[in-house]
């Protein structure tokens, strides 16, 4: 189906970022000189509180010019990933981004160069007292920080760095092309990203086996290529990570949330330490599903056969209002709002990106990413962005624009926890046995997706980022040993371990970000524990956990958990979530 076929009410309100793309051109220009503009306040930001104040305003003001720029194109892009037109704009944005980071690439070192005891009285003048908490932070990283000329040097440099990842995301979005498969009615249909999910989760095996194979022959045919393409990416990452003088990259990239290194640590070690749960879950599918051989195809099948749901979009967002209710009604009459008024892009369309997220900029309402193909999925990823966007609305709301971004590590969160309250919804309204048993089913699902899986991609990031960093090359016979050793690892004897799964990793957007696809786990594991609070009626929480949702990065992420009565630097949040996992194993 072609974007302009989809009804405008399944589609999000673009405008309300810019009114056509001409207003963004001149917004695009004005980014662009301002970028190119000389900043009055280098080399005067020791001369007086007020110059460093306004020089902080200023590029605030500046930064939030840039992210309306930026999110306007990419979303554009994202509509029609094919599209000339919007390609461009993307690359336009992307360099008056680059542009403004490099402008501002003197701010932090000239900061840290400031006397202690004059920075200190800069600190506690009522100028620049809003942006204390911004100014610790960043000389709390006073060793990570390079020369003016190194950190220009470095904000040139990023562009450079983004290449592996872009280069990614249009061979997987525009060109990678996987033919044709048959359906369970025996039709042909088009093999995309976003079929593939549900087509693996088709009850007929001859489907599932089919789409696997068809799907995984593409990617063994560029599986060189998508190598050095993620190769790259860890080259990039290292290249950085030493240059600011971290141990390692894991190190760099949890630092910039404050995250301890334990915390990563802890998840891969407990999830391991628990893995006879994880393969007690794939030999009760082996026998549920009654195979001689349980393959990799067969992961996703549904555990209830001769239960069907489908649910159309109207009914989701029915059931996304009814479930959510427990959250508060401002709650969600502003969720209902949105999804009255264009926050929801519904449908998948040609040359649209897979998947789905949630983003928008500030001073405008957030935005849903959908790929809706009226599944159970689907409705779990509608609530699972609604909560993005309802994180973001809050901090929005609560927060000036220097604390409103909030950081990843806690992104999960408020998503998650969404989903955990749209299951007990449904498991309280299930009907019969059967419904019980798919619904169950279907939150084993979500442990072995979010909580294994993710788990098991952060060691696979793990373990390649270690191997580059003592030198050793990423080949596409390396990744693919290391990746079907861990899935050999993570599922167990019961397990058919198909040639193809090695292969797995090659499609994986989010290892272009790295050291992110953790926070799944960890996020999901502290939704599991604030979510059962707030079901069970836990009025503290619930007042803990919006105060959390309108938090933004007024405080570190660890501390903004803690707010939910939740200390992720513990293994404990986890190990608690691996038992309700086992617990829900017996129910099944």
């Amino acid at each position: 189906m072609k974007r302009s076929e989809i009804a405008s009410e399944d589609k999000w309100r673009i405008e309300d970022l810019y009114s056509t793309d001409k207003e963004w051109q001149k917004a695009f220009e004005e980014a662009v000189l301002r970028a190119e503009s000389p900043c009055i306040y280098m080399g005067k930001l020791a001369d007086s509180a007020h110059n460093l104040a306004a020089l902080l305003s200023e590029a605030d003001e500046n930064s939030l010019l840039v992210e309306r720029v930026y999110v306007y194109a990419f979303m554009k892009y994202y509509e029609d990933t094919a599209n000339p037109v919007y390609q461009e704009m993307s690359g336009k944005a992307q360099l008056a981004a680059i542009k403004m980071n490099e402008k501002y690439a003197f701010v932090t070192p000239e900061i840290m160069e400031i006397d202690d005891n004059k920075i200190e009285e800069f600190i506690l003048d009522k100028e620049v007292v809003p942006y204390e908490q911004l100014l610790r932070d960043m000389l709390s990283k006073k060793e990570h920080t390079c020369s003016k000329q190194e950190e220009k040097l470095l904000a040139m440099a990023e562009q450079l760095g983004d290449t592996p990842g872009e280069i990614f995301s249009k061979f997987n979005n525009a060109d990678v092309k996987f033919g044709t498969v048959h359906d369970e009615d025996g039709n042909e249909t088009e093999l995309t990203a976003a079929k593939f999910s549900v087509l693996m989760e088709s009850r007929s095996r001859d489907v599932r086996k089919e789409t696997f194979f068809a799907l995984y022959r593409q990617y063994k045919s560029y599986i060189n290529t998508l190598a050095s393409a993620y190769y790259g990416n860890v080259k990039q990452a290292v290249f950085f990570a030493r240059a600011r003088g971290y141990d390692s990259t894991l190190e760099m990239y949890l630092d910039g949330s404050f995250i301890p290194k334990s915390v990563y640590t802890n998840l891969i070690e407990t999830v391991n330490k628990n893995l006879d749960k994880m393969h007690a879950y794939v030999s009760m599918r082996k026998q549920v599903l009654g195979v001689e051989e349980l393959h990799f195809y067969d992961i996703y099948a549904p555990l209830v056969s001769d239960y069907s749901v489908s649910v159309d979009y109207e009914e989701a967002k029915y059931m996304a209002l009814e479930a959510l209710g427990i959250l508060g009604d401002d709650y969600i009459a502003k969720v209902k709002e949105g999804y009255d008024n264009g926050w929801v892009d519904v449908r998948e369309n040609e040359g649209k990106r897979s998947g789905a997220f949630s983003w928008g900029a500030y001073g405008t309402h957030p935005y849903i990413f959908l790929n809706y193909s009226d599944t159970l999925n689907d409705v779990f990823t509608l609530v699972h962005e609604t909560g993005h966007a309802m994180h973001t609305y809050s901090s929005n709301e609560a927060q000036p624009y220097t604390y409103a971004g909030y950081k990843i590590f806690v992104a999960e969160v408020a998503s998650t926890c969404n989903e955990v309250i749209l299951i007990d919804y449904l498991l309280k309204r299930s009907s019969s046995d059967e419904e019980r048993r798919y619904l169950i089913g279907h939150y084993l699902e979500q442990f072995k997706g979010t909580l294994f899986r993710q788990t098991m991609f952060a060691e696979f990031e793990m373990i390649t980022h270690e191997m580059a960093e003592e030198g050793e090359v990423l080949s596409a016979d390396s990744l693919c040993r290391v990746y079907r050793e861990l899935n050999e690892k993570y599922f167990g004897k019961d397990m058919f371990i198909d040639a193809e799964i090695s292969y797995e990793w090659a499609r994986i957007p989010h290892f272009y970000t790295p050291f992110y696809v953790y926070q799944y786990a960890t996020g999901f594991s502290a939704a599991v524990a604030i979510a059962s609070k707030i079901i069970a009626g836990d009025k503290e929480t619930l007042a803990g956990y919006r105060k959390f949702l309108a938090g933004g990065s007024s405080m570190h992420p660890i501390e903004l958990l803690k707010l939910c009565g939740i200390d992720m630097s513990k293994p404990q949040v986890i190990q608690a979530a691996l038992d309700v996992f086992g617990k829900l194993l017996e129910q099944f």
